[in-house]
């Protein structure tokens, strides 16, 4: 039997468990979602979001990508993050990073020429990269350098949500935390705890209603 053709039967076994372990649960998942979380996380198959947290589907509002990178350039990201505190209201916003990241990795070898979309990807890391070389120098092997790494990527997107205006000037101020996930023992680690943010409205600025806001989206969209 093929990997997807398998894929499909364990998803017949798995609603079929659900549904009788909850005959409700399907119909809740179908009225709606009410996340109180973000999770922004790296791509890698080995960090699920639900999975290493123990949550269920409804629990996360989630965007992964390599490395875990956030840029205010980047409207994929943005859209999650503006629709996660405008909409859904979420009360945290976690960056989780992990241990042995490929990309992290990439960012401290010479650039990949036959993955230019990686490269682009990853050339903020690189960056942040130069910009630590002291300590990174200081690591004692080639995983501690990657390690390191990790952790601070996870903390320069932390500090880059937390300076957007949609996570400053939200009504709810939600908190911005940084997490890493070791795959040695699949232990989270805290490294940046979620801080509340005091609301800087500018004058004349209102806090639109959920329902303006998907009108505005509409309109928008044509």
């Amino acid at each position: 039997m093929n990997r997807t053709k398998r894929m499909l039967l364990e998803n017949i076994a798995w609603a079929t468990e659900s549904a009788q372990s909850d005959p409700a649960f399907f119909d809740g998942l179908a009225l709606g979602q009410s996340p109180k979380a973000l999770w922004i996380g790296c791509s890698d198959s080995r960090v699920p979001a639900e999975i290493v947290t123990n949550c269920s589907p409804g629990d996360l509002f989630v965007h992964r990508n390599i490395a875990n990178l956030f840029s205010s350039t980047d409207d994929n990201v943005m859209s999650v993050l503006e629709y996660a505190v405008q909409v859904l209201k979420v009360q945290d916003i976690i960056v989780c990073g992990h241990y042995g990241c490929g990309g992290v990795k990439a960012a401290l070898l010479p650039i990949p020429s036959n993955l230019p979309h990686v490269a682009r990807r990853i050339s903020p890391l690189c960056a942040l990269a130069d910009a630590h070389s002291g300590e990174l120098d200081q690591c004692v092997s080639g995983d501690e350098q990657v390690n390191r790494l990790a952790e601070l990527n996870v903390m320069a997107q932390v500090r880059a949500i937390r300076a957007t205006s949609i996570v400053r000037k939200a009504a709810h101020s939600p908190s911005v935390h940084g997490w890493i996930f070791g795959l040695h023992d699949g232990r989270i680690k805290d490294l940046m705890p979620g801080e509340l943010h005091a609301r800087h409205h500018e004058a004349g600025h209102r806090v639109v209603s959920v329902r303006e806001y998907l009108h505005t989206a509409e309109t928008m969209a044509g």
